[in-house]
């Protein structure tokens, strides 16, 4: 049985919502690896706040795809040692 269209919207925002707040900057500040972390997570904030405008347009596919970049950059973030994050559970691929 295919997903919920919008049941998978609301779990994707829910997940990269989480996943912002799990994810902490790993460099130390002021290094250009930190840089790095900051826009990284800025790309992730900007794609939460552009899935939630889509969704309240009545835009659900955009709105998950938009959830779901956001996240593949937090995710991406962590693989490549900008973030720490949680290893266990259902957040990130690490």
């Amino acid at each position: 049985m295919p997903a919920d269209l919008q049941e998978k919207t609301d779990r994707y925002e829910g997940l990269l919502a989480e996943a912002l707040d799990a994810a902490e900057v790993a460099p130390p500040e002021g290094t250009p690896m930190a840089d790095a972390a900051a826009e990284c997570e800025e790309m992730a904030r900007s794609y939460l706040e552009d899935g939630r405008h889509f969704r309240d347009e009545g835009d659900p596919v955009n709105a998950l795809a938009s959830f779901s970049y956001g996240h593949a950059w937090l995710d991406a973030g962590a693989r490549i040692g900008l973030f720490d994050v949680p290893e266990e559970g259902h957040l990130f691929t690490v």
